[in-house]
């Protein structure tokens, strides 16, 4: 491959680091050995990296990717809510599980966005109350969205939701994936 196709082939920008048997994460394209933390930096300065295990070439960037937000919740600044964690825990091995990633991913996306707008808003320093708000909004439409996928009480959270959100969602789409879902959760009760 030239140089001038390296710097258009987009896997060229991807960082393979190797973590190998004794927990160590090598670099290859600095040829350095880093830590998580460093690691963690590099997802905060939008530097796309892959993890690869050095025997076996098996992909470990997830499972890396949760030790940094491990680490950050040791920290003590706590981002992740235990009710949250509860709720996601709940959902392993659940007929919905599959739902589940695309949806954060969204989410992420749509907060993201939000969030750039809120800086283009009011600037580099948005006030409080403006940040409280939004993120107020953001864990008031997450928990009408667990609520929805959470099957204690389905009826109910389909009502909630209907009545929160007829002017952003289509509510008829939206009834007939609750009636598939009620479906298979009684396909699962058998």
């Amino acid at each position: 491959m030239t140089d001038k196709s390296k710097k258009n082939d987009p896997q060229s920008s991807v960082i393979k680091i190797k973590k190998y048997a004794n927990r160590r994460l090598y670099n290859m394209q600095t040829s350095s050995y880093v830590t998580l933390e460093d690691l963690g930096k590099m997802v905060k300065s939008n530097q796309e990296f892959v993890v690869v295990d050095a025997k076996t070439g098996a992909d470990l960037t997830q499972t890396i990717l949760t030790q940094i937000i491990f680490e950050e919740e040791a920290k003590g600044q706590s981002l992740l809510p235990s009710s949250f964690l509860r709720q996601l825990i709940q959902l392993y091995g659940h007929a919905l599980q599959g739902v589940v990633p695309s949806y954060l991913e969204q989410s992420m996306k749509m907060f993201t966005a939000q969030q750039e707008n809120l800086y283009k808003a009011f600037g580099a320093n948005p006030t409080m109350a403006n940040l409280s708000q939004m993120t107020q909004a953001n864990m008031d439409a997450f928990k009408k969205a667990m609520n929805v996928f959470m099957p204690f009480d389905l009826q109910n959270s389909e009502n909630d939701f209907q009545k929160n959100s007829e002017d952003d969602v289509d509510i008829d789409k939206i009834q007939k994936q609750l009636a598939e879902l009620k479906d298979q959760l009684k396909n699962l009760k058998k």
